[in-house]
């Protein structure tokens, strides 16, 4: 709706307008509203209510002095008085010294000044997901209109009327509206005053009309969701502000069929309808999600407009309903690597109405949850090569620049999870998270999850009185593998060495154990086969790591990340001392949360980012493990802590490596082995 401007002789020179940050600037009528000049120059200036003083979105920032760059003497009466829907507004931004620029109105000459606020395309930091340098740049918008009353006789449907007032008041060209949003329309405009707000998904050649709600509304939603193997972690947006406003997560019920990929996919292929129980448990799983999301933001199921979905290739599948037995065997083969679009309730998510978008997937083992994670860490931004490694039960590799971008995964198991350790066990309250070993002694410090005192701090048992150490999770597992090793408990090739005299060493038979805690209830050591799954897991990752590392020609790295919801609470020391990463500068390696998470969410944002990623996954060079001639060969050198023949430098330089000696090297390298090498049958079922 365009203000009414002041007529001026033929003669008389316009006032000039000049917005920043941009710099654009225009001449414009005397008494043109200050939105109205944005709107005509395509300057960044948000609004939903089209200039009614509303929603308070086009707050501006009038400047006065001298400005010699655009030769303007910028002065209090450049603009017009303060209005009375300034006086009286109250909305969720306080106006403070700004003016709604609906509603101040050119005089003379003014340099006007956009806050980041009151830009569509502003930039989003957020601390409880890395947004860091995200740019909106939004899919929807939402438009509140005036409809006048229909008279008998007028052949216009309520559709016309919406499209014909969107076009006047807002100037947005509608093409369509969506089969689901017909049945709101009559309901929005059920009411006197006749004024709705409408949701418009943006389109290059016009707009579709999406939702539609009676009266006023500033805000919808969309909800990010990183379906992964064990957990589902899901994050309410608000569309226009890029604000995560709340958060939350739930094991994956899939776990009942398997706890593995694998498993689940031997399920369906021995249970007839198998894959339509994976379908349904994780469907109720999600509406589950976005329902408590919903709840704890305090909002309504019909504001939310759109979800974004990752997950692995089988996660992918199975929540699309597609059948997920084709990748539990070569050659892998995806139904579809495409970006997925759909609409909500195709996916029996009580969600009127949003529309679901899938991430594209890379190949059959590396899926949508990867291609988020490069979108959030940009491995294909930089001109130095970035690894990006997302620790789990099946490990995903990344390692790229601008140059090129090479993927990978990396059969690792569940033993990080603790599945197939003596003492292993998810991270629970009661859980060891942390282990340190006396280099003399023997004698071990913990910490479990739950308290935050170390075992040997006063007040630990009174701390812990109520919690159930019962296990180690995976932090505590990379952590006393790492620490076994440093204290000499374990050898380079991976033995628990029996000649040390300390009462924690204890003979199994023809092995032996190391006693990590005992109390009344539990006893838990460490054994030598716990040792060997943990030496299998992370040889697997470290030869995907090596195979990518050679594909790329490089000598080493300096930028490592570790990503997802375990490589986020592994010490990135560990992690070296353990030889699951490559020898790094200090710092060079770091946890970067769940990038894939992250990924999502800026992908719920941006339009742009989506076209980016589909791009980018299309010049991903995939690396398959299973058919590589050299990954058993680097699989058995990267059984030996930290590496058989890999320098450990810059780990040298953080903390002290036990000497290696000549058994060491002759064992780690197979001319003498204390252990077996892994059997070909290991390796391959890892592959």
């Amino acid at each position: 709706m365009l203000a009414d401007v002041v007529a001026v002789p033929n003669n008389a020179r316009m006032p000039r307008v000049v917005f920043t940050p941009s710099g654009l600037e225009t001449e414009v009528p005397v008494g043109t509203s200050v939105l109205d000049a944005a709107r005509r120059l395509g300057v960044d200036l948000d609004s939903v209510c089209g200039g009614r003083g509303i929603c308070g979105r086009c707050q501006v920032s009038p400047n006065v002095g001298s400005f010699a760059k655009w030769s303007i003497d910028s002065t209090a009466e450049a603009l017009s008085a303060s209005a009375d829907i300034e006086a009286t507004y109250h909305g969720r931004r306080a106006l403070e010294h700004r003016r709604l620029g609906c509603a101040a109105h050119v005089q003379a000459d003014v340099v006007i000044d956009i806050p980041a606020d009151s830009q569509v395309h502003r930039q989003v930091v957020r601390k409880t997901v890395n947004l860091d340098d995200l740019v909106l740049d939004p899919l929807f918008m939402l438009c509140y209109i005036e409809v006048p009353l229909q008279q008998l006789g007028d052949a216009r449907s309520v559709y016309d009327s919406m499209v014909d007032a969107l076009a006047e008041q807002h100037n947005r060209k509608v093409r369509r509206a969506s089969t689901h949003v017909l049945s709101s329309l009559h309901k929005a405009l059920d009411h006197d005053d006749r004024c709705a707000t409408v949701a418009l998904r943006m389109g290059a050649h016009g707009d579709e009309l999406v939702a539609a709600w009676p009266g006023f509304v500033d805000a919808a939603y969309g909800i990010a969701v990183d379906i992964g193997s064990t957990t589902i972690a899901g994050h309410l947006v608000d569309l226009a502000t890029g604000e995560v406003v709340a958060s939350g997560g739930r094991m994956n019920p899939q776990i009942r069929f398997g706890e593995d990929l694998m498993s689940r996919v031997s399920y369906v292929m021995m249970n007839p309808g198998g894959d339509r129980e994976l379908t349904s448990a994780i469907r109720i799983a999600l509406n589950e999600l976005t329902t408590e999301l919903i709840a704890d933001a305090a909002t309504h199921a019909n504001k939310v407009l759109d979800v974004v979905l990752v997950g692995n290739p089988i996660m992918h599948h199975v929540v699309l309903g597609i059948d997920p037995t084709p990748l539990g065997m070569a050659p892998f083969t995806l139904a579809t690597a495409e970006a997925v679009h759909c609409q909500a309730v195709d996916l029996q998510l009580q969600l009127p109405h949003a529309s679901v978008y899938l991430l594209p997937c890379i190949a059959g083992h590396v899926g949508a949850d990867t291609a988020a994670a490069i979108l959030a860490e940009g491995p294909h931004r930089g001109d130095n090569f970035q690894l990006l490694v997302d620790v789990g039960t099946n490990a995903e590799i990344v390692l790229g620049s601008k140059q090129f971008q090479f993927a990978a995964s990396s059969p690792t198991g569940p033993a990080f999870e603790g599945a197939q350790l003596s003492c292993g066990q998810r991270a629970t309250a009661g859980a060891i998270e942390r282990v340190r070993i006396d280099r003399v002694t023997l004698e071990p410090r913990i910490k479990v999850i739950g308290c935050d005192l170390w075992s040997d701090d006063p007040g630990f048992a009174e701390g812990t009185n109520d919690l159930s150490i019962s296990g180690v999770c995976g932090s505590g597992i990379i952590e006393v593998m790492a620490e076994m090793y440093l204290a000499g408990i374990i050898a380079v090739d991976g033995t628990i060495v029996g000649t040390a005299s300390s009462s924690r060493i204890i003979s199994d038979g023809r092995t032996f154990s190391y006693r990590l805690y005992q109390n009344d209830d539990v006893d838990l050591l460490i054994t030598q086969n716990d040792v060997r799954a943990i030496q299998l897991a992370k040889a697997a990752l470290r030869a995907g790591i090596d195979l990518l590392v050679e594909q790329a020609g490089l000598t080493e790295l300096t930028d490592i990340r570790l990503a997802g919801a375990f490589g986020s609470h592994i010490d990135p020391l560990y992690a070296m001392v353990l030889g699951l990463v490559p020898d790094c500068p200090v710092g060079g390696v770091r946890a970067v949360g769940n990038a894939a998470g992250a990924g999502a969410v800026r992908a719920l944002l941006s339009a742009s980012l989506r076209k980016e990623i589909e791009k980018t996954v299309q010049g991903v060079v995939k690396i398959e493990t299973a058919i590589e001639p050299k990954f058993q060969e680097l699989f058995v050198a990267a059984m030996a802590f930290p590496h058989a023949s890999a320098p450990s430098t810059h780990l040298a330089a953080m903390v002290q490596l036990p000497t290696r000696t000549e058994a060491d090297d002759a064992a780690s390298s197979g001319r003498r082995r204390r252990r077996p090498a892994p059997t070909t049958s290991e390796v391959g079922e890892l592959l």
